[in-house]
Order: structure tokens, then sequence, then C-alpha cells
């Protein structure tokens, strides 16, 4: 592990430990805070109970879903806005103003287009995750160095060849940047809409036990989120650290 990682990890590891210490001798109320060690103990049994699986089966495939179309629809759209200049001028005022707005606003119509059911949750969370893959493509791909597209044309590389063998290699540390942005703006925009109207899922369970003051519970959903995200950034990280490397080598 490299100095920076031992670092976070003593950060974590220190604030975890001083939650703790804070809640057990009380002075976090437990009707604010749970213990990070119940939050552990209540999300096992949690996971353990019968009803749980619909909810986690509904939250994640929808999740997957959206994740899906934002990231390949995102690559490809933000791939030919960057391929074609006079779209890009078209499309960059709008790009750049789209966080701007309000989209869990927009929930409520797309249950009247759609009806109750997955499909909202997976258009909203699509619409807000997708821009942010097209941003990092064209970010990634406007970052290409000069000096490489010259080395392609001199190795009279076809067109394809060069996208696959030097345009894209060169872009992934950014697109790979907009994938963790796609992931977590995708649990975001389901969750947070299941927080509104659903009638099942991880979202709907954590504000269900938030209105029934079952913070245990609540906090246990909370930290499962938190770390199936965490564990995917981790997973994407370490790819592309290990991307860095080869090129480096």
């Amino acid at each position: 592990m490299s100095k920076a990682g031992w670092i976070r990890t003593i950060l974590l590891v220190g604030a975890v430990g001083a939650l703790e210490l804070a809640c057990r001798t009380g002075a976090i109320a437990p009707t604010m805070v749970t213990a990070p060690s119940k939050m552990v103990t209540t999300l096992i049994a949690t996971l353990q109970s019968d009803e749980i699986g619909m909810h986690l089966q509904h939250t994640l495939s929808a999740v997957a879903i959206a994740m899906s179309i934002a990231i390949v629809g995102g690559f490809v759209i933000g791939f030919i806005l960057n391929w074609v200049p006079f779209l890009r001028r078209a499309f960059s005022p709008f790009l750049a103003a789209y966080y701007a707005i309000p989209h869990f606003a927009f929930y409520p119509l797309l249950i009247v287009i759609f009806g109750l059911g997955p499909v909202p949750l997976i258009v909203l969370a699509t619409m807000f995750a997708m821009v942010a893959m097209i941003l990092a493509t064209m970010a990634g791909l406007d970052r290409v160095p000069r000096v490489l597209l010259k080395t392609a044309r001199i190795h009279r590389l076809s067109l394809i060849e060069e996208i696959w063998r030097v345009r894209l290699p060169a872009a992934a540390p950014h697109i790979l940047s907009g994938l963790k942005l796609a992931v977590a703006y995708s649990f975001i925009g389901v969750i947070a809409g299941e927080f509104i109207l659903s009638t099942s899922g991880i979202g709907h369970e954590i504000a269900f036990a938030y209105d029934n003051f079952d913070n245990p519970r609540m906090y246990a959903l909370i930290l499962f989120v938190l770390g199936i995200v965490t564990l995917f950034n981790m997973a994407v990280f370490a790819w592309e650290r290990r991307m860095l490397r080869r090129r480096g080598a």
C-alpha cells in the first residue's frame, strides 16, 4: 500500500473508532446515530431476513439497467460529440448547465408517463448519470496527446486501429472516472426516487425506517449502499491503477 493509502486507512479507521467511542459513551445519543458495530450487526440480521430479498432485487436490478444504459450511451454520445465539432458546439451549453436542473422534480411526470414501477426510476437514474459519462468521454478524448496521433499516422494505422490502439487507451483514465461517477449517480437516482413514491426497494426501506424511528435498520441499509458503491469504485480504481502501471512500463 502507498503512503497515501496508509494515510486514508488511518483516517478512516480513526473516524470510525471515534464514532464508535462517542456512541458507546453517550456523547452522541442513539436516537441520532447508532454505533458502527451495531450498524454491522443489524445489517447482517437484515440481510438474513426473508423480506429484504425482494427490495434488494428491485433496487439492484434498476441500478444495473440504468448504469449500463448511462455508461454505454454516455460513451457513444460523448464519442460522437467529440468527433463532430458542430454538434459539440450546439450541445455544449446544455451539457454545461445540465446538473443545475433539479432532476427529481421530473419524477412525478415520469410516473404519469411510464406508470408506477421500475421504469421511472431507471429513466431518472439514467438521466442523472449519463451526462457525467458524456463529459468524461469528451474530456478524455480531448486530452489524447498529439504526439500519439502523429505516431499513429506515421505507422499508417487505419481509423479503427487508431481509435482502438491509441485514442481509447490514452483516454481511459478520464473514461474510468466518468464510469465511477455514473455508478454513483445511478445509485443516487434510483434510491432517491424510491424515497419519494416507490413501494419497494432499498430507498423505500430506508425512508420507512426513518419514518418509524428505526435508526438501527436505517443506518444499516445506508451502510449497505455505501459498501456496494465503495467496493465497485475500488475495483474500478484498481483497474485504473493497473492500466497506468502498464502504460508506465
